[in-house]
């Protein structure tokens, strides 16, 4: 394992992610994904739709960089609609599952104004660490806040 949720004492476990994580590997930078495909269409005009392809998107660059979503350690999305994003979460959460299991990074979730796609109505950017051969087993966090190895 080279991710570590951070949870301070006495807080309440937060639902679909995570306070905090540690990492220790290669750091991957993916861009902001919209919900177009390969061919740049979008195959859904609904948020939770655009949410699933979006998240696809992440996927497959994770992959091209030999990762999976277990490495991904954080998802900053951008939303144009809050109401929207309060209506459908129950199908966002679905569609979240069904591409990156449960597996809940750091993320964080901002309305805006708009994007620079006009079909677009959500862009999500990520980061992950993927394991590698010089990285430690685990990951620890000690009491100082500096990462060391176990």
């Amino acid at each position: 394992m080279t991710h570590e949720v951070l949870q301070p004492a006495g807080w309440p476990r937060p639902k679909g992610y995570a306070n905090g994580m540690a990492a220790r590997g290669r750091t991957v930078f993916i861009a902001g994904q919209i919900g177009w495909d390969a061919q740049g269409k979008f195959p859904s005009g609904t948020l939770a739709g655009q949410v699933r392809q979006s998240l696809a998107n992440i996927v497959a660059v994770l992959e091209a960089a030999g990762g999976r979503p277990t490495d991904l350690v954080r998802l900053t999305w951008f939303v144009l609609s809050r109401d929207a994003y309060h209506r459908e979460l129950k199908d966002i959460g679905a569609a979240y599952v069904a591409v990156l299991g449960k597996h809940f990074p750091t993320m964080s979730v901002v309305q805006v104004s708009g994007l620079m796609e006009a079909e677009a109505l959500v862009e999500i950017e990520a980061t992950a660490v993927i394991a590698d051969e010089a990285s430690d087993a685990t990951v620890k966090l000690p009491a100082h806040g500096h990462l060391a190895s176990a």
